[in-house]
């Protein structure tokens, strides 16, 4: 591999990643608690929106030597994220979460957004060459 890609370490060292992941767990387990009904929907949504911000991460900054395609999964993270929040409303919704466990979240899925525009923002930084 290419000195100037190592020094810029591995994707399981950005702090997006790392937030991300801990968020997609954490989901996991409060999930186990949906209602059987919800098995083959909101409860497997929500895993595969949380899970998917983490692969795509992953996927980018493999591929980060295209800018083009660097923006496009950084842009898919950003979607898969706010779909997150998305079914995080529904289950708020419907009472499967409290709202001090959704504003929990909420917060934790507005860090991991601002990171992710940052990182769209500045790909130089995380080894793009623009």
């Amino acid at each position: 591999m290419n000195a100037r890609y190592k020094k810029f370490g591995d994707f399981r060292d950005l702090i997006a990643y790392k937030k991300a992941f801990k968020q997609g767990c954490e989901i996991f387990e409060l999930t186990l608690s949906f209602p059987k009904e919800e098995q083959y929907s909101l409860t497997s949504q929500i895993r595969r929106s949380t899970r998917s911000v983490c692969a795509n991460l992953a996927e980018t900054y493999r591929k980060r030597k295209y800018l083009k395609h660097y923006l496009l999964k950084i842009t898919d993270c950003l979607g898969e994220n706010s779909e997150t929040l998305v079914w995080l409303e529904f289950a708020r919704q419907h009472a499967y979460i409290s709202e001090e466990t959704f504003l929990k979240y909420f917060a934790s899925n507005t860090e991991i957004t601002k990171l992710l525009i940052y990182m769209y923002n500045h790909p130089s930084k995380f080894g793009v060459q623009e």
